[in-house]
């Protein structure tokens, strides 16, 4: 399994009315780092030929993150159905380890002419294990 992460820092655009990390702003973190993966492991060559869609998102809040609060955000792939690619990202708070977020996405592969799902090829799954 290849795991992807890096390490942000929440700054004041980050945060709601609430002083905490909106829950939009997380939804943006869990489709950027799994973009940033897709993108670190897959040739442009390569990936030009394909579109990913987002199918559905499943997101726990646990707790919330504030102002400096520094954050882990791993994301790796669960598995493979067909032209699905089951994705999870889990954002903790770096320095106690806590898990702030959870999130599974369903991401759709696309043929980006005719807009229609295809299945991920055998050497594209390769490149994730």
């Amino acid at each position: 399994m290849d795991v992807f992460g890096r390490v942000i820092r929440v700054t004041q655009k980050d945060l709601d009315n609430l002083n905490h990390v909106n829950n939009v702003r997380y939804l943006e973190w869990v489709q950027e780092i799994s973009k940033a993966h897709w993108e670190k492991a897959v040739e442009k060559s390569i990936s030009s030929q394909f579109l990913w869609v987002v199918r559905n998102h499943t997101i726990t809040y646990h707790q919330s993150a504030v102002l400096s609060d520094e954050l882990k955000i791993s994301t790796w792939i669960l598995e493979w159905k067909g032209p699905l690619s089951i994705r999870f990202v889990e954002i903790k708070n770096n320095k106690s380890q806590q898990l702030l977020v959870s999130a599974t996405t369903e991401w759709c592969l696309l043929n980006p002419k005719t807009w229609k799902p295809v299945r991920v090829p055998e050497h594209i799954k390769k490149l994730f294990l």
